[in-house]
């Protein structure tokens, strides 16, 4: 019998079954050690879809016909975790990065893509960030594009609203006062600030980027979920979208090492690396 609050409990097939859909929806994995993600991310929509375990829910999978509860599973699974000026000194790199290459190529207006955006904390907080360092609105405005996977997270983004605790979490008081709103207990970007970002849904291991070529592309904490080889065709992916001597940055714990030949270490912003031509194939010489 299944109590209310108790854990809902699944076959190995289950787990499995749904392990195996969040892979084939987005390329993530589950490591074994981690199954009880399983568990804890979904006993909300056990709730709400008034099911006791979550063999009951594959099996309600399995019978429907349409994949609106398989997106529902998905977008529980994925990790969300995120928040205000994560890593700020890292941010605050960029921001030198995006400024000194906008003093470099006066004629075009900067781009910057933020993808695995979740609900938009990262890319507005570059927002903010160029703001003050005089890269706000007008034809100075970088151009943020940021993606997520999850049409859930990019509603929330796009609304902008969040909670006292989300707000709270690397969001100083004189920032959070300047660019949003207090709106019945949480609080609500304000319009100006939206409007920098384009938020835009792209399944990293599915989609081609976003049109045009980028200076700098964030790919944080994105690419411990995928396998080695989904790792080497995303950073296919990230290199089609970066300008020749473009920057990407990865979270702390990834690395272009032994994945991919198009991006190499950038000696003037450390930890940050910087997109290379292909090599040419060599012409064979005909006397």
């Amino acid at each position: 019998m299944h109590f209310p609050g108790s854990t809902p409990q699944g076959s190995s097939g289950t787990m499995n079954l749904i392990s195996a859909l969040l892979e084939q929806r987005t390329g993530q994995q589950i490591a074994a050690n981690r199954a009880w993600r399983i568990e804890t991310a979904l006993k909300p929509l056990l709730r709400e879809k008034g099911l006791a375990s979550l063999d009951q829910l594959v099996a309600q999978l399995v019978a429907t016909r349409t994949g609106d509860l398989g997106d529902q599973v998905v977008d529980a699974l994925l990790n969300q975790e995120t928040s205000f000026f994560r890593d700020a000194a890292v941010l605050d790199m960029i921001a030198d990065a995006a400024k000194a290459l906008q003093a470099e190529t006066p004629e075009r207006r900067i781009r910057i893509w933020s993808s695995g955006c979740s609900t938009g904390q990262e890319p507005l907080s570059l927002a903010m960030l160029f703001d003050e360092r005089g890269m706000g609105e007008g034809v100075a405005a970088p151009e943020i594009v940021a993606t997520d996977v999850s049409p859930a997270a990019l509603a929330r983004a796009r609304a902008g609203r969040y909670s006292q605790f989300e707000i709270q979490r690397g969001l100083p008081v004189r920032r959070m006062m300047t660019w949003f709103d207090s709106a019945g207990g949480d609080w609500t970007a304000k319009p100006e600030l939206l409007r920098r970002i384009q938020f835009r849904q792209q399944n990293l291991t599915a989609d081609p980027a976003p049109p045009g070529k980028f200076d700098v592309v964030l790919c944080r904490n994105v690419l411990l979920y995928f396998s080695q080889e989904v790792r080497r065709d995303v950073f296919g992916i990230l290199a089609s979208a970066v300008r020749p001597g473009g920057l990407l940055v990865l979270g702390a714990g990834e690395t272009v090492i032994g994945l991919t030949d198009r991006f190499q270490p950038c000696d003037r912003f450390r930890g940050f690396y910087r997109a290379i031509e292909p090599a040419q194939p060599k012409r064979a010489a005909f006397g």
